[in-house]
């Protein structure tokens, strides 16, 4: 649980920074099965557009949920959709989960899609 509590710690820190900056986030959630992909307003109380492997449009043609195929495709709907509501430039919050593998996929697919970070 040590893990956890790190992880939500440098989260918090991550969001206190991005909170200062006053733009529009892009917040990443992992979990061993699926990947959740939110993007709030500035002020943090309404989310913009959201993505998951949960989502049948999303996951229809992948083989899995966990690998970073699906991660990319996520990242790729998260974008389509912040920018069919007019957002093109957030702040990234990784929630305190190392900057590599699947979350690496998200980024760099939702910035190929036109979102910057």
């Amino acid at each position: 649980m040590e893990k956890n509590i790190a992880r939500l710690r440098r989260a918090k820190s991550t969001r206190a920074h991005i909170r200062k900056l006053e733009v529009v986030r892009l917040s990443v959630h992992r979990s061993n099965q699926h990947l959740y992909a939110q993007v709030f307003s500035a002020s943090g109380d309404r989310v913009i557009a959201a993505a998951s492997t949960l989502q049948e449009s999303i996951n229809a043609d992948l083989k899995g949920t966990k690998n970073i195929a699906a991660a990319a495709a996520v990242g790729k709907a998260v974008a389509e959709r912040c920018l069919a509501a007019g957002i093109d430039k957030v702040a990234f919050d990784r929630s305190g989960f190392r900057y590599h593998g699947r979350v690496k996929a998200l980024a760099d697919a939702a910035r190929e899609a036109g979102l910057k970070f």
